[in-house]
């Protein structure tokens, strides 16, 4: 078949999404069955899969799909707890504190406190942690939604202690025909370790120049979408702390990488972040000496703004303000600690220990399709245990907590349908290869059609090709897996610094976290607008497109005029 046309066929559970989300704005509850039909076609008529690896992929989307629900679960529940004590209102009176403006409250929240729960925990966590914190604060659901989303690009590359560059870039350049090891040698390197950390200080080196704007892009965007007046000028007022806060994280990002390596820049930068940004937002530091900027009355909001399931923030009684902040200093402690390989003078392994507890199978249905998970290592089992920790702290009556967990199960079941269809359809549509039809898998025979139009402007296409394989996957660390060798290879056969084109797919993926459909529909369901998806994406693949295409046009510049 036409390498272009498989391509194109290739993209068209990509398309589908597109078209029904955003386009038709149809929920994903319907339109996601609709497209794993149309992956199922695809991988059974076309590519010519056995029935047998179609139904292992589907099974193994079926595993994660129920670790995301968890995680949901265990997001919701810790927010209904919070709820239920009292220690919402507490925490938002202590941003009110900092500042009343919710444009100062949402880069602290969402920009840093958010780059600091993706370093820790990666994988989605932000939009479990973040995204209600500002809900609880009195932030429309919607924009809480679209302001976790958009963050979700600059600290991705680094998180969950750089396992996206440590593991997804590793196994991707390894191959059949040679280990990481040979293309570490070949390229000049005495370890592969040495390879890696190249490779990941041309990534940070990227984030940095573009998510230096991403805070001034969150804060326009709210006030251009939920301010009363719907104007970007009332966010880009802000602009002097908008880059304040960009680059008191940014900055150590850069450094942290530089000298320590790809497991720290999202974490610490994001801690340094909120160190150096708190006390200057309550100085009043850098803002603008216009009155505080707040979204319209509660009655006033649109009917998408929220839904079932909003988190109020009416408080039955009063919670001290260090106990308040106790579960979320708990959550970010455990988060930490437990994706550590050792500890300073203690001969142990928290991740060892938290991963030693395995549940799955190595080959479904006779194929070479693996699931294998830890629930212990899953930050739903964190979510979950310091809610019941906080029932004892905060002397939660049973009957209230009873409560929590009932508001909690329901909204699960909100994202439940949508889940159940798309993570299969991620899985069937990344194992596509080995069919009859000896096609390439479906992202690599899409990639493969953009190469050959894209030919020597590859440098602009490849972090867009990394963003589509993340927002179809779901995760930057498999975009990264799936893609990294073929861009290296096609870095290669133009003639330019293969390392700069695999850093390129690594920023790439990282963007395409803030379009990814299973991520919208967690964080969505979290705060009880499942439905809306397609309406969060419209927004944020604005922010995509920004971040994929100045990276692209970087790297062009750097590979074809500097290099």
């Amino acid at each position: 078949m036409d390498p272009n046309l498989l391509a194109f066929l290739a993209l068209l559970p990509i398309l589908s999404v597109a078209i029904l989300l955003v386009g038709l704005r149809i929920p994903a509850s319907r339109a996601m069955p609709v497209c794993y039909v149309v992956c199922l076609l695809l991988a059974f008529f076309i590519w010519k899969l056995p029935v047998a690896q179609i139904t292992a992929a589907s099974v193994k989307g079926l595993g994660i799909t129920t670790e995301l629900l968890f995680i949901i679960f265990g997001a919701i529940l810790l927010l209904n707890t919070l709820r239920y004590s009292g220690a919402l209102e507490s925490i938002r009176n202590t941003f009110s504190g900092i500042s009343p403006d919710r444009r100062v409250q949402v880069i602290i929240v969402a920009w840093l406190f958010g780059s600091f729960i993706e370093g820790a925990a990666g994988f989605g966590t932000p939009a479990a942690v973040a995204v209600p914190l500002l809900v609880g604060l009195g932030f429309p659901p919607l924009a809480a939604v679209v302001a976790g989303m958009i963050i979700q690009c600059t600290p991705v590359s680094f998180g969950a202690v750089g396992t996206p560059i440590l593991v997804g870039v590793a196994q991707g350049l390894a191959s059949e025909g040679q280990s990481l090891a040979e293309l570490a040698a070949a390229q000049g390197f005495d370890t592969e370790r040495g390879l890696l950390q190249s490779i990941a200080i041309r990534v940070a080196v990227l984030h940095a120049a573009c998510g230096t704007f991403v805070p001034l892009l969150l804060v326009g965007m709210l006030t251009r979408y939920f301010g009363e007046r719907r104007k970007w000028t009332e966010g880009l007022k802000l602009w002097r702390f908008a880059l304040f806060g960009s680059l008191a994280m940014t900055i150590p990002y850069l450094l942290v990488c530089i000298f320590l390596g790809p497991e720290f820049p999202s974490l610490l930068g994001g801690v340094i972040g909120l160190v150096v940004v708190i006390p200057a937002a309550r100085r009043g530091w850098f803002l603008p000496d216009d009155r505080p900027w707040e979204f319209p009355a509660e009655d006033a909001w649109e009917q998408d703004w929220s839904g079932a399931g909003t988190v109020t923030h009416t408080a039955s009684r009063k919670i001290s303000l260090p106990l308040a902040w106790t579960p979320y200093l708990l959550v970010a402690a455990l988060l930490v600690i437990t994706r550590q390989s050792s500890l300073p003078g203690i001969d142990f392994s928290p991740i060892d220990a938290v991963k030693a507890w395995k549940v799955g199978a190595g080959s479904l249905f006779g194929t070479d399709i693996a699931y294998m998970t830890s629930p212990l290592y899953i930050p739903g089992t964190v979510f979950v245990l310091v809610s019941l920790i906080t029932l004892v702290l905060h002397r939660i009556p049973p009957g209230d907590y009873a409560l929590a967990w009932r508001d909690s199960l329901r909204t699960v079941v909100l994202a439940s349908v949508a889940l159940v269809f798309t993570v299969p359809m991620v899985q069937v549509f990344i194992n596509s290869a080995s069919g009859l039809a000896e096609y390439p898998k479906m992202p690599i025979a899409l990639a493969m059609g953009a190469s050959n139009l894209a030919g020597d402007a590859w440098p602009i296409m490849s972090p867009i090709i990394g963003g589509l394989g993340a927002s179809v996957a779901g995760s930057n660390t498999i975009s990264n897996m799936m893609f990294s060798l073929f861009q290296f290879e096609v870095g290669d056969q133009i003639n330019v610094d293969p390392l700069w084109i695999v850093a390129l797919q690594a920023v790439g993926g990282a963007a395409g976290n803030t379009i990814c459909v299973h991520n919208v529909v967690t964080a969505s369901a979290v705060v009880g607008i499942a439905g809306r998806e397609g309406v969060v994406i419209r927004k944020t693949a604005f922010v995509f497109a920004y971040y994929a295409l100045l990276a692209g046009g970087l790297g062009f510049v750097i590979v074809r005029i500097l290099g």
